[in-house]
């Protein structure tokens, strides 16, 4: 993450907190403590900022500059509540289409599949809290800017949000080759949800289970899986044609 993305140092992080920015995630080293720790600990607590303990080495990698024991990651974007985006849609007369990335940890996919998702008509990306890539200028940069016109939601708990867009009367479907059906054979022309998993493990067993449907995308040559941005583009697409027609 490029510099003007970083803070570090307890009262500018504390600071940036009150006035309002938007924080990816807190590094904050081991065994810290003090009053003012305290403070920024309390802030993290009220504003549901992800953190994580790390040793100190871990934070010199990042800055060799006085940092306090604390690294504060800025988003250059704005995370939107999804609750607020849910109903709008309705109300509107739209049908949902929601995709939902499960930890995709790569800085380059999360932006090209931004910038797919929002060629697509997605109406929002939905990432978990803790477990994917930070979202910086590197993101927005491969997204061509996507990343700053598609909303973006951040999930405490990926399975309530799936359950929360169920009751909102959204399919879920999820993608991933152990799917029992094509990609073309789901219907997505009805309000949907659509999983896409991380690079390393996929899709979450657990949001499996959630899932009305679970494709496939056919591989006819050696290599056993796509790009995760590719596959996106695919099954994204596929949507868009069924609800051209």
């Amino acid at each position: 993450m490029k510099e003007e993305n970083i803070l570090f140092g307890l009262r500018p992080v504390i600071e940036a907190i009150k006035s309002g920015k938007e924080v990816e995630k807190i590094l904050i080293q081991n065994g810290l403590q003090g009053t003012t720790f305290y403070e920024l600990k309390e802030l993290i607590r009220q504003q549901n900022i992800p953190f994580q303990y790390v040793p100190m080495e871990k934070l010199n990698r990042v800055t060799r500059k006085n940092h306090q024991g604390i690294i504060c990651f800025i988003s250059p974007i704005k995370y939107l509540p999804l609750e607020n985006i849910v109903p709008v849609l309705f109300e509107e007369g739209k049908t949902p289409l929601f995709l939902i990335l499960d930890k995709i940890t790569d800085v380059r996919n999360m932006g090209a599949i931004a910038r797919t998702a929002e060629c697509a008509g997605v109406h929002a990306i939905i990432i978990p809290s803790r477990g994917s890539a930070l979202i910086g200028s590197d993101a927005v940069k491969t997204s061509a800017g996507a990343l700053f016109k598609i909303p973006v939601c951040r999930s405490e708990n990926l399975k309530d949000t799936i359950t929360y867009l169920k009751d909102c009367g959204c399919q879920v479907i999820s993608c991933t080759e152990k799917g029992d059906i094509r990609y073309h054979q789901a219907n997505y022309t009805n309000p949907t949800v659509i999983i896409m998993g991380s690079e390393e493990n996929g899709i979450s067993g657990e949001y499996l289970k959630l899932s009305d449907q679970i494709v496939n995308i056919p591989l006819l040559g050696e290599i056993e899986s796509l790009n995760v941005s590719v596959a996106t583009g695919i099954i994204l697409y596929e949507a868009v044609k069924q609800r051209e027609k």
